[in-house]
């Protein structure tokens, strides 16, 4: 360990080595004007960032045939509207979005968006350099998720004498009768097991099922429903899924990974 009262005059510290910048990889930017287009290419194409343009009318087409680390949607120059747009990308993909958005817009407004699936939202005016401190930190929060998290366990789960297999993809009750679940009920259970007593929004189940991302829908709690009647058919699992108000749902129990 360094301590400066027993340095030398005039040496300094060892320099710690800079950490380096996340790859911004490659960007896909939806904007209808291609002034306002310009203004947010041009700073990333100083960093070599690859980046596609495209309208909103072309984006769903690039974004099925096409990989994205992140999608910058304009929504100030959309003839469709932000939100509209948002819709039909977050259909499509999970990739995060930057929302560009008018200072003016209400919280409402701001809620919905992030609601519908927005990652960020940037008023404006903004400058290039916050515009790009803000895509490298959703990446690096996903990066970090991603090395949390992993890939779910190959064998699969055990609570409270249950077992969900991934291999055969079934579930059976602590007696050992099996548990018939439909595709969608299998991932929500999945998608529970995987975050065991963390509450998940609806918005992350959605996802998580595929089911139609609409902040007004509420097919999710239909499936959380049935799922819920299923695991209810056995008294030890009246009370797995608890109910966190205004938010979403929460797996309430110890779950141990099968191998």
């Amino acid at each position: 360990m360094y301590h400066f009262s027993d340095m030398s005059p005039g040496l300094a510290p060892p320099a710690m080595a800079p950490v380096p910048p996340a790859p911004l990889g490659r960007l896909l930017v939806i904007d209808d004007d291609p002034c306002a287009r310009a203004q947010i290419l041009d700073p990333l194409a100083e960093q070599r960032c690859a980046t596609v343009a495209t309208t909103a009318r072309d984006a769903p087409r690039h974004l099925q045939s096409d990989q994205f680390s992140l999608v910058i949607l304009d929504a100030r120059h959309v003839a469709a509207g932000g939100f509209d747009i948002l819709r039909q990308v977050r259909a499509r993909s999970n990739v995060p979005v930057i929302l560009i958005t008018q200072t003016a817009r209400d919280e409402i407004d701001r809620v919905l968006a992030f609601e519908l699936g927005a990652d960020d939202l940037l008023p404006e005016p903004f400058s290039p350099r916050e515009l790009l401190a803000r895509i490298r930190a959703i990446l690096r929060r996903q990066e970090f998720g991603r090395r949390l998290t992993g890939p779910s366990p190959r064998g699969g789960y055990r609570f409270q004498g249950w077992e969900l297999r991934h291999t055969l993809r079934t579930l059976t009750d602590p007696s050992g009768a099996e548990v018939v679940l439909t595709k969608k009920e299998y991932a929500l259970l999945t998608a529970f097991l995987d975050a065991p007593g963390r509450a998940l929004s609806r918005l992350h189940l959605m996802r998580a099922t595929r089911t139609h991302e609409d902040i007004f829908d509420r097919s999710i709690d239909v499936q959380v429903l049935r799922l819920r009647r299923k695991l209810s058919a056995h008294p030890a699992g009246g009370a797995l899924i608890k109910t966190e108000r205004g938010y979403g749902y929460r797996f309430d129990t110890i779950v141990e990974s099968l191998f």
